[in-house]
């Protein structure tokens, strides 16, 4: 994907999703947001609807850009686990 997609991608998901009550969700849109700026991949995850019935959908994984990124994140004054990252929930 290139720089002028990922920016896109970025903003696309802000628009449909930024917008969304409470900081739960919110954490979930910045997490996507980093997510695409770090090439993750998409994967197919599966999840429970309200009803209980498990459905499939595609989702972002994991990159090693990323995992570095949230590595650095968490690093601070008190060492390797000085912050924790909160990937949120989804709206």
């Amino acid at each position: 994907m290139t720089d002028k997609e990922k920016i896109k991608a970025a903003l696309k998901r802000i628009f449909e999703s930024g917008g969304a009550d409470g900081a739960h969700h919110k954490m979930w849109v910045l997490d996507q947001v980093v997510r695409i700026l770090t090439n993750c991949p998409k994967i197919k995850k599966t999840a429970i609807d309200c009803k209980g019935r498990e459905y499939e959908y595609v989702g972002l994984g994991e990159s090693e850009e990323y995992l570095e990124w949230l590595r650095k994140y968490a690093d601070g004054e008190d060492g390797p686990h000085t912050y924790e990252w909160d990937i949120g929930i989804t709206p």
